[in-house]
Protein backbone atom coordinates (compact mmCIF):
# COMPACT_ATOMS: atom_id res chain seq x y z
CA UNK A 1 0.00 0.00 0.00
CA UNK A 2 1.14 3.49 -0.75
CA UNK A 3 0.01 7.00 0.78
CA UNK A 4 -0.17 9.58 -1.75
CA UNK A 5 0.33 12.84 0.56
CA UNK A 6 -0.37 16.40 -0.75
CA UNK A 7 -0.41 19.92 0.36
CA UNK A 8 -4.42 19.45 -0.60
CA UNK A 9 -6.53 16.82 -1.30
CA UNK A 10 -9.91 17.29 -3.00
CA UNK A 11 -11.90 14.58 -3.05
CA UNK A 12 -14.82 16.47 -4.70
CA UNK A 13 -17.50 14.17 -2.69
CA UNK A 14 -16.62 15.87 0.58
CA UNK A 15 -14.42 18.97 1.75
CA UNK A 16 -11.19 19.65 0.80
CA UNK A 17 -8.46 18.31 2.77
CA UNK A 18 -5.37 20.10 3.87
CA UNK A 19 -1.73 18.08 4.23
CA UNK A 20 -4.17 14.98 3.48
CA UNK A 21 -3.35 11.52 2.17
CA UNK A 22 -5.31 9.01 -0.37
CA UNK A 23 -3.70 5.73 0.04
CA UNK A 24 -3.69 3.26 -2.46
CA UNK A 25 -3.80 -0.56 -2.28
CA UNK A 26 -3.42 -2.16 -5.87
CA UNK A 27 -6.00 -0.51 -8.50
CA UNK A 28 -8.16 0.70 -5.46
CA UNK A 29 -8.32 3.59 -2.85
CA UNK A 30 -8.53 2.36 0.93
CA UNK A 31 -8.28 5.64 2.09
CA UNK A 32 -8.90 9.44 1.88
CA UNK A 33 -8.00 11.66 5.05
CA UNK A 34 -5.82 13.12 6.80
CA UNK A 35 -2.01 12.62 6.64
CA UNK A 36 -2.02 12.33 10.85
CA UNK A 37 -4.34 9.29 10.32
CA UNK A 38 -5.13 6.24 8.29
CA UNK A 39 -3.33 2.98 7.33
CA UNK A 40 0.41 2.93 7.73
CA UNK A 41 2.59 1.95 4.19
CA UNK A 42 5.00 3.44 2.14
CA UNK A 43 4.59 7.54 1.90
CA UNK A 44 4.66 9.14 -1.37
CA UNK A 45 5.23 12.95 -1.04
CA UNK A 46 3.56 14.86 -3.87
CA UNK A 47 4.88 18.25 -2.31
CA UNK A 48 2.75 21.44 -3.03
CA UNK A 49 -0.21 20.06 -5.05
CA UNK A 50 -3.71 19.84 -5.49
CA UNK A 51 -4.62 16.01 -5.59
CA UNK A 52 -7.93 15.86 -7.53
CA UNK A 53 -9.78 12.35 -9.25
CA UNK A 54 -8.26 12.30 -12.75
CA UNK A 55 -10.12 14.06 -14.77
CA UNK A 56 -12.85 13.15 -17.47
CA UNK A 57 -12.80 14.64 -20.76
CA UNK A 58 -16.40 13.62 -21.98
CA UNK A 59 -16.41 14.61 -25.67
CA UNK A 60 -12.95 14.35 -27.88
CA UNK A 61 -11.90 13.11 -31.10
CA UNK A 62 -8.19 12.05 -30.63
CA UNK A 63 -7.56 10.92 -33.83
CA UNK A 64 -7.99 14.56 -35.58
CA UNK A 65 -4.73 15.56 -32.97
CA UNK A 66 -2.83 16.15 -35.92
CA UNK A 67 -5.64 19.16 -37.68
CA UNK A 68 -4.65 21.18 -34.49
CA UNK A 69 -4.75 24.42 -36.12
CA UNK A 70 -5.47 23.45 -39.77
CA UNK A 71 -9.37 24.54 -39.17
CA UNK A 72 -9.14 28.32 -38.10
CA UNK A 73 -11.70 30.86 -38.70
CA UNK A 74 -14.43 28.78 -41.22
CA UNK A 75 -17.56 29.02 -41.20
CA UNK A 76 -19.22 25.57 -39.84
CA UNK A 77 -19.95 24.12 -43.38
CA UNK A 78 -16.55 24.88 -44.62
CA UNK A 79 -15.01 23.28 -41.37
CA UNK A 80 -16.67 20.70 -41.83
CA UNK A 81 -16.13 19.84 -45.75
CA UNK A 82 -12.50 20.76 -45.19
CA UNK A 83 -11.92 18.45 -42.69
CA UNK A 84 -13.99 15.57 -44.53
CA UNK A 85 -12.02 15.88 -47.91
CA UNK A 86 -8.57 16.58 -46.08
CA UNK A 87 -8.71 13.60 -43.87
CA UNK A 88 -9.83 11.19 -47.02
CA UNK A 89 -7.16 12.36 -48.72
CA UNK A 90 -4.26 12.79 -46.30
CA UNK A 91 -4.45 10.92 -43.11
CA UNK A 92 -4.65 6.77 -43.45
CA UNK A 93 -5.45 4.77 -40.66
CA UNK A 94 -1.43 4.72 -39.07
CA UNK A 95 -1.41 8.51 -39.47
CA UNK A 96 -4.94 8.49 -37.44
CA UNK A 97 -3.52 6.00 -34.76
CA UNK A 98 -0.10 8.29 -34.84
CA UNK A 99 -2.56 11.18 -33.83
CA UNK A 100 -4.76 9.43 -31.34
CA UNK A 101 -1.86 8.35 -29.51
CA UNK A 102 -0.44 11.96 -29.81
CA UNK A 103 -3.67 13.26 -28.52
CA UNK A 104 -3.98 10.69 -25.52
CA UNK A 105 -0.08 12.01 -24.37
CA UNK A 106 -1.28 15.18 -24.08
CA UNK A 107 -4.45 14.66 -22.27
CA UNK A 108 -2.81 12.28 -19.76
CA UNK A 109 -0.23 15.11 -19.24
CA UNK A 110 -3.42 17.00 -18.34
CA UNK A 111 -4.47 14.82 -15.61
CA UNK A 112 -7.33 13.26 -18.17
CA UNK A 113 -7.56 9.80 -16.99
CA UNK A 114 -11.28 9.19 -18.70
CA UNK A 115 -12.41 9.80 -22.54
CA UNK A 116 -15.26 9.47 -24.35
CA UNK A 117 -13.97 9.51 -27.66
CA UNK A 118 -15.68 9.61 -31.17
CA UNK A 119 -14.03 8.08 -33.79
CA UNK A 120 -14.45 7.61 -37.71
CA UNK A 121 -11.71 5.02 -38.25
CA UNK A 122 -11.98 2.91 -35.18
CA UNK A 123 -8.39 3.05 -34.06
CA UNK A 124 -8.71 4.93 -31.32
CA UNK A 125 -9.36 1.86 -29.05
CA UNK A 126 -6.21 0.60 -29.72
CA UNK A 127 -4.79 3.93 -28.93
CA UNK A 128 -6.56 3.92 -25.27
CA UNK A 129 -5.33 0.52 -24.80
CA UNK A 130 -1.75 1.07 -25.07
CA UNK A 131 -1.92 4.30 -23.46
CA UNK A 132 -3.44 2.25 -20.46
CA UNK A 133 -5.85 4.92 -20.17
CA UNK A 134 -9.82 4.58 -19.35
CA UNK A 135 -12.31 5.24 -21.96
CA UNK A 136 -15.09 4.42 -24.63
CA UNK A 137 -14.78 4.86 -27.72
CA UNK A 138 -18.19 5.56 -29.80
CA UNK A 139 -17.90 4.10 -33.55
CA UNK A 140 -18.89 7.09 -35.94
CA UNK A 141 -21.43 6.22 -38.77
CA UNK A 142 -22.81 8.51 -41.67
CA UNK A 143 -25.14 8.34 -43.83
CA UNK A 144 -27.77 11.43 -44.83
CA UNK A 145 -29.17 9.29 -47.68
CA UNK A 146 -32.10 6.90 -46.41
CA UNK A 147 -31.12 5.03 -49.45
CA UNK A 148 -28.18 4.31 -47.90
CA UNK A 149 -29.02 2.82 -44.70
CA UNK A 150 -28.87 -0.63 -44.70
CA UNK A 151 -25.16 -0.34 -46.29
CA UNK A 152 -24.30 1.74 -43.44
CA UNK A 153 -25.83 -0.20 -40.68
CA UNK A 154 -23.98 -3.20 -41.91
CA UNK A 155 -20.74 -1.44 -42.03
CA UNK A 156 -21.69 -0.38 -38.47
CA UNK A 157 -22.32 -3.76 -37.35
CA UNK A 158 -19.20 -5.11 -39.20
CA UNK A 159 -16.52 -2.84 -37.33
CA UNK A 160 -18.49 -3.59 -34.06
CA UNK A 161 -17.62 -6.74 -34.64
CA UNK A 162 -14.05 -6.34 -35.12
CA UNK A 163 -13.72 -3.85 -32.37
CA UNK A 164 -15.33 -6.05 -29.39
CA UNK A 165 -11.86 -7.63 -28.85
CA UNK A 166 -10.22 -4.72 -27.76
CA UNK A 167 -12.94 -4.03 -24.96
CA UNK A 168 -11.01 -4.72 -21.48
CA UNK A 169 -11.71 -3.68 -18.06
CA UNK A 170 -10.50 -0.01 -18.95
CA UNK A 171 -11.81 0.49 -22.44
CA UNK A 172 -14.85 -0.17 -23.97
CA UNK A 173 -17.29 0.24 -27.11
CA UNK A 174 -20.42 2.54 -28.26
CA UNK A 175 -21.79 3.83 -31.22
CA UNK A 176 -22.05 7.16 -32.37
CA UNK A 177 -24.94 8.12 -35.65
CA UNK A 178 -23.11 11.47 -35.76
CA UNK A 179 -25.42 14.13 -36.58
CA UNK A 180 -29.11 15.15 -38.13
CA UNK A 181 -27.11 16.79 -41.04
CA UNK A 182 -25.27 13.25 -41.58
CA UNK A 183 -27.57 10.85 -40.98
CA UNK A 184 -30.88 9.97 -42.22
CA UNK A 185 -33.65 9.34 -39.72
CA UNK A 186 -33.74 5.84 -40.64
CA UNK A 187 -30.02 5.53 -39.99
CA UNK A 188 -30.63 7.01 -36.82
CA UNK A 189 -33.32 4.22 -35.89
CA UNK A 190 -31.51 1.76 -37.24
CA UNK A 191 -28.94 2.75 -34.96
CA UNK A 192 -30.83 2.55 -31.86
CA UNK A 193 -31.95 -0.76 -32.48
CA UNK A 194 -28.35 -1.90 -33.15
CA UNK A 195 -27.67 -0.39 -29.75
CA UNK A 196 -30.56 -1.87 -27.95
CA UNK A 197 -29.43 -5.56 -29.62
CA UNK A 198 -25.82 -5.09 -28.61
CA UNK A 199 -26.54 -3.09 -25.59
CA UNK A 200 -24.06 -0.50 -26.91
CA UNK A 201 -23.96 3.15 -25.58
CA UNK A 202 -24.93 6.05 -27.78
CA UNK A 203 -23.61 9.27 -28.29
CA UNK A 204 -24.67 11.97 -31.27
CA UNK A 205 -24.02 15.36 -31.99
CA UNK A 206 -26.70 17.14 -31.50
CA UNK A 207 -28.34 21.14 -31.14
CA UNK A 208 -24.84 22.18 -32.11
CA UNK A 209 -25.17 25.12 -34.43
CA UNK A 210 -27.77 27.56 -36.46
CA UNK A 211 -27.19 25.41 -39.49
CA UNK A 212 -28.28 22.09 -38.07
CA UNK A 213 -31.13 23.55 -36.54
CA UNK A 214 -32.55 25.23 -40.06
CA UNK A 215 -31.95 22.09 -41.74
CA UNK A 216 -34.19 19.97 -39.13
CA UNK A 217 -36.74 23.03 -38.71
CA UNK A 218 -36.92 24.93 -41.83
CA UNK A 219 -35.40 22.07 -44.42
CA UNK A 220 -33.11 25.38 -45.35
CA UNK A 221 -29.63 26.48 -44.82
CA UNK A 222 -26.57 25.87 -46.23
CA UNK A 223 -26.53 22.01 -45.19
CA UNK A 224 -30.07 21.24 -46.34
CA UNK A 225 -28.54 22.95 -50.40
CA UNK A 226 -25.96 20.96 -49.93
CA UNK A 227 -27.78 17.63 -49.04
CA UNK A 228 -30.21 18.40 -52.24
CA UNK A 229 -27.04 19.13 -54.86
CA UNK A 230 -25.79 15.36 -54.16
CA UNK A 231 -29.86 14.40 -55.06
CA UNK A 232 -31.26 13.58 -51.22
CA UNK A 233 -34.50 15.19 -50.51
CA UNK A 234 -34.90 17.26 -47.59
CA UNK A 235 -37.93 17.58 -45.65
CA UNK A 236 -38.96 19.73 -42.39
CA UNK A 237 -38.34 16.60 -39.74
CA UNK A 238 -38.93 18.27 -36.37
CA UNK A 239 -39.64 21.16 -34.05
CA UNK A 240 -36.31 20.67 -32.76
CA UNK A 241 -32.87 18.76 -33.18
CA UNK A 242 -33.45 17.37 -29.53
CA UNK A 243 -37.86 16.99 -30.74
CA UNK A 244 -36.13 14.80 -33.78
CA UNK A 245 -34.49 12.73 -31.74
CA UNK A 246 -37.27 12.12 -29.39
CA UNK A 247 -39.87 11.37 -32.20
CA UNK A 248 -37.09 9.04 -33.19
CA UNK A 249 -37.09 6.83 -29.70
CA UNK A 250 -33.53 7.38 -30.06
CA UNK A 251 -33.99 9.06 -26.40
CA UNK A 252 -34.93 6.06 -25.21
CA UNK A 253 -31.42 4.38 -24.84
CA UNK A 254 -30.16 7.48 -22.92
CA UNK A 255 -27.33 8.26 -25.62
CA UNK A 256 -24.41 11.14 -24.65
CA UNK A 257 -26.10 14.04 -25.88
CA UNK A 258 -22.88 16.29 -27.04
CA UNK A 259 -23.03 19.92 -27.24
CA UNK A 260 -26.96 20.83 -26.75
CA UNK A 261 -26.03 24.45 -27.74
CA UNK A 262 -29.45 25.23 -29.02
CA UNK A 263 -31.45 24.09 -26.83
CA UNK A 264 -34.89 25.56 -25.29
CA UNK A 265 -36.71 24.78 -22.46
CA UNK A 266 -39.08 22.06 -24.05
CA UNK A 267 -35.88 20.54 -25.17
CA UNK A 268 -34.22 20.73 -21.80
CA UNK A 269 -37.30 19.22 -20.23
CA UNK A 270 -37.14 16.67 -23.12
CA UNK A 271 -33.84 15.82 -22.60
CA UNK A 272 -34.25 15.31 -18.09
CA UNK A 273 -37.43 13.58 -18.74
CA UNK A 274 -35.32 10.72 -21.19
CA UNK A 275 -32.45 10.55 -18.48
CA UNK A 276 -29.69 11.54 -21.38
CA UNK A 277 -26.50 13.17 -20.55
CA UNK A 278 -25.23 16.01 -22.09
CA UNK A 279 -21.41 16.11 -23.02
CA UNK A 280 -20.64 20.33 -22.66
CA UNK A 281 -17.74 21.77 -24.80
CA UNK A 282 -17.58 25.46 -24.02
CA UNK A 283 -14.52 26.37 -25.89
CA UNK A 284 -15.44 24.86 -29.20
CA UNK A 285 -18.91 25.35 -28.98
CA UNK A 286 -17.49 29.61 -28.69
CA UNK A 287 -14.27 28.82 -31.49
CA UNK A 288 -16.67 27.64 -33.94
CA UNK A 289 -19.08 31.04 -33.12
CA UNK A 290 -22.11 28.70 -32.29
CA UNK A 291 -22.46 30.29 -28.74
CA UNK A 292 -23.37 29.61 -25.32
CA UNK A 293 -24.76 26.01 -24.17
CA UNK A 294 -27.70 27.13 -21.26
CA UNK A 295 -25.53 25.00 -18.85
CA UNK A 296 -26.76 26.38 -15.49
CA UNK A 297 -30.70 25.71 -16.93
CA UNK A 298 -29.62 21.69 -17.95
CA UNK A 299 -28.13 21.90 -14.28
CA UNK A 300 -31.22 23.38 -12.65
CA UNK A 301 -33.18 20.44 -14.78
CA UNK A 302 -31.28 17.76 -13.12
CA UNK A 303 -29.46 16.46 -15.87
CA UNK A 304 -25.83 15.02 -16.10
CA UNK A 305 -23.69 17.01 -17.93
CA UNK A 306 -19.72 16.55 -18.49
CA UNK A 307 -17.41 18.83 -20.11
CA UNK A 308 -15.79 17.89 -23.48
CA UNK A 309 -12.40 19.56 -25.07
CA UNK A 310 -14.09 18.43 -28.57
CA UNK A 311 -11.41 17.66 -31.09
CA UNK A 312 -8.17 19.69 -31.83
CA UNK A 313 -9.17 20.61 -35.12
CA UNK A 314 -12.12 22.72 -33.34
CA UNK A 315 -10.26 23.75 -29.70
CA UNK A 316 -6.64 23.27 -30.00
CA UNK A 317 -5.92 22.44 -26.25
CA UNK A 318 -6.86 19.47 -24.41
CA UNK A 319 -6.86 21.18 -20.80
CA UNK A 320 -10.12 20.06 -18.76
CA UNK A 321 -9.39 22.64 -15.67
CA UNK A 322 -8.61 25.45 -18.38
CA UNK A 323 -12.20 24.10 -19.99
CA UNK A 324 -13.88 24.31 -16.21
CA UNK A 325 -12.78 28.01 -16.73
CA UNK A 326 -14.67 28.62 -19.52
CA UNK A 327 -17.70 27.08 -18.62
CA UNK A 328 -18.04 28.89 -15.45
CA UNK A 329 -16.89 32.67 -17.25
CA UNK A 330 -19.46 32.03 -20.50
CA UNK A 331 -22.02 31.50 -18.05
CA UNK A 332 -21.66 34.22 -15.79
CA UNK A 333 -21.54 36.03 -18.41
CA UNK A 334 -24.52 34.79 -20.22
CA UNK A 335 -26.54 35.04 -17.38
CA UNK A 336 -24.78 38.18 -15.31
CA UNK A 337 -23.84 36.45 -12.26
CA UNK A 338 -21.35 36.87 -10.25
CA UNK A 339 -21.92 33.70 -8.55
CA UNK A 340 -23.46 31.35 -10.82
CA UNK A 341 -22.16 28.73 -11.33
CA UNK A 342 -19.57 28.33 -8.69
CA UNK A 343 -16.04 26.45 -9.18
CA UNK A 344 -16.66 23.53 -7.48
CA UNK A 345 -19.63 23.17 -9.93
CA UNK A 346 -17.50 23.35 -13.03
CA UNK A 347 -15.12 21.08 -11.69
CA UNK A 348 -17.78 18.13 -10.35
CA UNK A 349 -18.04 18.71 -14.22
CA UNK A 350 -14.75 17.66 -15.51
CA UNK A 351 -14.95 14.61 -12.37
CA UNK A 352 -17.61 13.02 -11.21
CA UNK A 353 -20.01 15.24 -13.69
CA UNK A 354 -17.99 13.60 -16.54
CA UNK A 355 -17.80 9.99 -15.05
CA UNK A 356 -21.70 9.63 -14.64
CA UNK A 357 -22.12 11.26 -18.70
CA UNK A 358 -20.45 8.00 -19.69
CA UNK A 359 -21.48 5.76 -17.27
CA UNK A 360 -18.21 5.05 -14.65
CA UNK A 361 -18.93 7.05 -11.79
CA UNK A 362 -19.28 3.64 -9.53
CA UNK A 363 -15.94 3.78 -10.29
CA UNK A 364 -14.23 7.34 -10.74
CA UNK A 365 -14.78 10.86 -10.52
CA UNK A 366 -14.43 11.07 -6.53
CA UNK A 367 -11.47 10.42 -4.33
CA UNK A 368 -13.63 8.01 -2.67
CA UNK A 369 -13.06 3.78 -0.60
CA UNK A 370 -13.33 1.44 -2.75
CA UNK A 371 -13.12 3.05 -5.85
CA UNK A 372 -10.48 2.44 -8.31
CA UNK A 373 -7.53 4.78 -7.98
CA UNK A 374 -7.71 7.17 -10.93
CA UNK A 375 -5.54 10.39 -9.40
CA UNK A 376 -4.30 13.79 -10.72
CA UNK A 377 -1.78 15.79 -9.23
CA UNK A 378 -1.39 19.91 -10.45
CA UNK A 379 1.36 22.02 -8.79
CA UNK A 380 0.76 25.17 -7.26
CA UNK A 381 3.48 28.05 -6.07
CA UNK A 382 4.50 26.90 -2.53
CA UNK A 383 4.48 30.74 -1.98
CA UNK A 384 0.92 31.17 -2.84
CA UNK A 385 -1.58 31.42 -0.02
CA UNK A 386 -3.97 28.87 -1.18
CA UNK A 387 -7.93 29.60 0.84
CA UNK A 388 -9.69 27.88 -1.15
CA UNK A 389 -8.20 24.93 -3.60
CA UNK A 390 -11.14 24.70 -5.31
CA UNK A 391 -11.34 28.13 -6.73
CA UNK A 392 -7.60 27.52 -7.24
CA UNK A 393 -8.16 25.03 -9.45
CA UNK A 394 -10.27 26.27 -11.63
CA UNK A 395 -8.80 29.75 -11.41
CA UNK A 396 -5.30 29.79 -11.13
CA UNK A 397 -3.94 26.25 -12.62
CA UNK A 398 -2.65 24.95 -15.61
CA UNK A 399 -4.28 21.47 -16.50
CA UNK A 400 -1.52 21.06 -19.23
CA UNK A 401 0.95 19.98 -16.94
CA UNK A 402 -0.01 17.38 -14.11
CA UNK A 403 2.61 16.51 -12.06
CA UNK A 404 1.52 13.34 -11.11
CA UNK A 405 -1.43 10.94 -12.78
CA UNK A 406 -2.58 7.72 -11.86
CA UNK A 407 -4.91 4.94 -13.83
CA UNK A 408 -6.37 2.19 -11.37
CA UNK A 409 -3.37 2.25 -9.60
CA UNK A 410 -1.07 2.88 -12.34
CA UNK A 411 1.27 5.73 -12.49
CA UNK A 412 1.62 7.46 -15.98
CA UNK A 413 3.17 10.84 -15.31
CA UNK A 414 5.67 10.87 -12.19
CA UNK A 415 7.01 14.64 -11.65
CA UNK A 416 6.03 15.64 -14.45
CA UNK A 417 7.03 13.00 -17.03
CA UNK A 418 5.39 10.57 -18.66
CA UNK A 419 6.10 7.19 -18.28
CA UNK A 420 6.51 6.18 -21.50
CA UNK A 421 6.71 8.30 -24.15
CA UNK A 422 6.85 8.18 -27.96
CA UNK A 423 9.35 10.86 -29.09
CA UNK A 424 9.06 10.25 -32.72
CA UNK A 425 5.06 11.22 -32.66
CA UNK A 426 5.81 14.90 -32.09
CA UNK A 427 7.84 14.86 -35.12
CA UNK A 428 5.28 12.45 -36.72
CA UNK A 429 2.69 14.99 -35.99
CA UNK A 430 4.61 17.86 -37.86
CA UNK A 431 4.60 15.98 -41.12
CA UNK A 432 1.03 15.31 -40.79
CA UNK A 433 0.31 19.04 -40.51
CA UNK A 434 2.99 19.55 -43.46
CA UNK A 435 0.72 17.13 -45.13
CA UNK A 436 -2.30 18.34 -44.55
CA UNK A 437 -1.06 22.44 -45.18
CA UNK A 438 0.21 21.09 -48.50
CA UNK A 439 -2.89 19.53 -49.78
CA UNK A 440 -4.70 22.56 -49.42
CA UNK A 441 -1.66 24.74 -51.46
CA UNK A 442 -2.42 22.11 -53.93
CA UNK A 443 -5.83 22.75 -54.43
CA UNK A 444 -7.19 19.56 -52.64
CA UNK A 445 -10.01 21.92 -51.06
CA UNK A 446 -10.89 23.20 -54.30
CA UNK A 447 -11.16 19.99 -56.10
CA UNK A 448 -13.11 18.76 -53.46
CA UNK A 449 -16.93 18.30 -53.93
CA UNK A 450 -19.13 20.12 -52.06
Amino acid sequence: MIRYRARWVVPISSPPIGDGVVAVDGDRIVYVGSADDGPSGDEHHLGDVVLLPGLVNAHCHLELTAMRGFLEDLDFQRWILRLTFSRRAVLDDDALLDSARYGLEEGIRAGITSYADTSASGVVMRAMREAGVRGIMYQEVFGPDPAQCAESIAELRGRVASLRYLESPLVRLGVSPHAPYTVSDDLFRATADLAREQRLPIAVHIAESELERRLVVEAAGSFADGLRRRGISVERRADSPIQLLARLRLLDTMPLLIHCVRVDARDIATIANSGSAVAHCPASNAKLGHGVAPLDELLSAGITVGLGSDSMASNNRMDMLAEAKVALLAQRGRIGSFESPGAIDVLELATIGGAKAIGVDHLVGTLEEGKHADLAAFAIDPMLPVQDPVTAAVFSLTGGHARFVMVAGKTLVRDGVLATQRPELAQRMRQLGAALADWVASGGEVQAPV
